[in-house]
């Protein structure tokens, strides 16, 4: 049975992958999972410079997800190839060093930093960020801004690059379509989509930061739609997350169109969650008779 999938040129042993933001560097999901067995590890976003993130309280649990708005707090893309970068060469898995920028420049330097990074198998830019250089609008809203920043980013790299869609728009299948022409070797989606919460009795938001990104069940239904519409739109492998909480869930990507998926909010919840969806993904198959996962991929019925 072939569980394996490749992204970019980047070879997986099986399709699923960590979230960015939901499973730190690795190090700290070591003792909860073993590391070798998953797809791939995606580390928490990096900048160049470290980000202290915002202030508390950044964590709200909604119906049937959960809003954050940790401000992408993270320690820095060189004290993460000094110190956590190491342990990761460790494992026979591959790194996907996720990272953003607050302008064009950034999201290159950045990308040309971590390129040069012994160890790191592809990289995921996120794109759901805003261009202080013009007029902070969202790199991942702004067709021409998308365009913009992928083709500064492949310029930079010649590692495998995944780009991170924002589902905080009107057609995501044009953005997609955007990144794919400017270089992408595959694309991600959804980021968390924007929300708030409010306390009745203090008559203030639950967020220090008013807003944050919903996750969780919650947004699955989105995020399943929005990949059957970018699969259908584009020649590039289609990275599948937002609410997988189990194997059905997986394989509802899967079928959609998904190459591999990316298992986040599930992690906080039952911290081995990506190994029992692993697991259960490998049962459903044998229970199929099926011999390749590639015989589930886009075969979406309708």
């Amino acid at each position: 049975m072939n569980f394996s999938v490749e992204i970019g040129g980047l070879k997986l042993r099986n399709p699923v992958m960590t979230a960015s933001g939901t499973f730190g560097y690795g190090e700290e999901y070591s003792e909860f999972v073993d590391l070798n067995r998953l797809g791939a590890v995606v580390v928490k976003g990096l900048s160049l410079a470290p980000k202290e993130g915002n202030p508390p309280p950044r964590i709200v649990e909604t119906a049937a997800g959960m809003l954050n708005a940790i401000g992408l707090q993270n320690i820095g893309i060189e004290r993460f190839i000094k110190e956590s970068l190491p342990f990761l060469r460790g494992f026979d898995t591959p790194v996907v060093a996720n990272f953003f920028g607050d302008s064009v420049n950034e999201y290159a330097e950045a990308a040309r930093r971590l390129n040069d990074a012994e160890g790191i198998g592809a990289l995921e830019m996120n794109i759901s960020c805003p261009n202080k250089e013009a007029g902070w609008r969202v790199f991942g809203t702004d067709p021409g801004e998308t365009s913009t920043v992928v083709r500064a980013v492949r310029k930079a790299t010649r590692l495998p690059l995944i780009v991170k869609l924002s589902p905080n728009v009107t057609d995501i299948a044009s953005i997609a379509r955007v990144a794919e022409d400017a270089g992408a070797d595959a694309v991600s989606l959804i980021n968390t989509i924007t929300g708030m919460a409010i306390d009745i009795r203090t008559r203030r938001p639950k967020l220090a930061n008013i807003t944050g990104g919903l996750s969780g069940p919650a947004v699955k239904p989105v995020a399943l739609r929005m990949v059957w519409e970018v699969y259908r739109a584009v020649k590039i492998p289609v990275v599948g997350m937002g609410g997988i909480m189990d194997a059905a869930d997986a394989l509802e990507f899967i079928l959609a169109g998904a190459t591999a998926v990316g298992v986040g909010t599930a992690n906080f919840i039952n911290p081995a969650a990506t190994l029992d969806i692993i697991e259960g993904m490998e049962a459903f198959m044998r229970e199929q008779g099926l011999q390749d996962i590639g015989e589930l991929r886009g075969k979406l019925e309708v």
